[in-house]
């Protein structure tokens, strides 16, 4: 199982932008489908984008469609989700890991099996 670090994180106001990192131990994260997933205080954890390994098909939940974009970087091994239009609905813990079922679930759903978190990153959106 590679290993992912999260960072980038912080407090913005509604409106703002952040750019999140996923980094990888490893560099062949070129070849796995990578998401992004979240988790709001008192709610269950959600998906929220992912980028697949074979072609970089990528996939939203409809309330991030036109204002977040994950990409990857493979020289760098890193995978990034740039934030835009940040509003207080997005404030979370925001994690990244390996996600085979990226294109086959519903984008906001998480396996029951997707069980190797890390630490996440978190993103407060206040005024």
């Amino acid at each position: 199982q590679v290993q992912l670090v999260e960072s980038g994180g912080g407090s913005v106001q509604p409106g703002g932008s952040l750019r999140l990192s996923c980094a990888a131990s490893e560099d062949t994260l070129d070849e796995y489908a990578i998401g992004w997933f979240r988790q709001a205080p008192g709610k269950e954890r959600e998906g929220v984008a992912c980028i697949s390994g074979r072609d970089d098909t990528t996939y939203y939940i409809d309330s991030v469609k036109d204002r977040f974009t994950i990409s990857r970087d493979n020289a760098k091994h890193t995978v990034y989700l740039q934030m835009n239009s940040l509003q207080a609905e997005d404030t979370a813990v925001y994690y990244c890991t390996t996600d085979p079922a990226c294109g086959t679930r519903k984008p906001g759903r998480v396996p029951d099996w997707y069980d190797d978190w890390g630490q996440g990153t978190q993103v407060t959106v206040s005024s």
